[in-house]
């Protein structure tokens, strides 16, 4: 909440409600460069050994290659995504509580965790998770240009008669947001956020891994 005065002098009042939070941190204090590394000869390894992945990849995720359609589930099949699954945790643990989350007893449990493999001029379009609670990415490889995850005013099919914003306008109130990807950390999102990857214009592969949690 914010106090301001108007020409004469009179008190006014603005209130920030119905926030949309975005997290991003490190995923570990240390040790990002080494853990990047396994995960990215294992990532590797997954798309050659994945056919189905690649010929989903074809339609569902056009020029790159992502897990998704076929093996959505690494921290159940790989010590390595299991690692990262449990790195994540107090990730999570630590966004519910900025959300003011009432888990009633439960937790938040990881369903989904994939590979998205995004070679030069590939492009993740908008979308979101639904049946999720929290989502999120962790960044294994970026290399310098990557693009960023672009996130959408939520509200913006309700926008029916306002101006544009000003060039300079607050982050709080642009109608789109980019994060940028930065290997060695982790975003989180509510999973209900719409967002997108843009076009890789770099000629290394961004390497990422995506990841869902519920609680029902």
């Amino acid at each position: 909440m914010t106090d301001e005065r108007l020409g004469d002098n009179a008190p006014m009042t603005t209130q920030t409600l119905f926030p949309t939070l975005i997290y991003k941190a490190a995923l570990a204090p240390n040790g990002a460069a080494a853990f990047n590394r396994q995960l990215l000869r294992e990532a590797a390894q997954l798309r050659i050994d994945d056919p189905a992945g690649r010929r989903w990849s074809e339609t569902g995720y056009p020029g790159g290659y992502t897990s998704y359609g076929t093996v959505s589930r690494m921290q159940t099949v790989s010590p390595t995504f299991a690692a990262l699954e449990r790195k994540l945790s107090r990730h999570v643990r630590s966004f519910a509580r900025r959300l003011d989350f009432d888990l009633e007893g439960r937790e938040l449990v990881m369903t989904d965790c994939w590979v998205n493999v995004m070679p030069q001029g590939v492009v993740h379009g908008l979308h979101l998770h639904p049946l999720s609670t929290i989502s999120g990415t962790y960044y294994v490889q970026v290399p310098k240009g990557a693009p960023g995850l672009k996130f959408e005013d939520p509200r913006l099919d309700r926008m029916m008669a306002a101006p544009p914003r000003i060039c300079d306008a607050r982050a709080s109130n642009r109608p789109w947001i980019v994060v940028p990807a930065v290997a060695g950390n982790v975003v989180l999102f509510e999973s209900w956020l719409r967002h997108e990857v843009p076009a890789n214009p770099i000629v290394t592969e961004r390497v990422s891994v995506s990841f869902n949690y519920a609680w029902f």
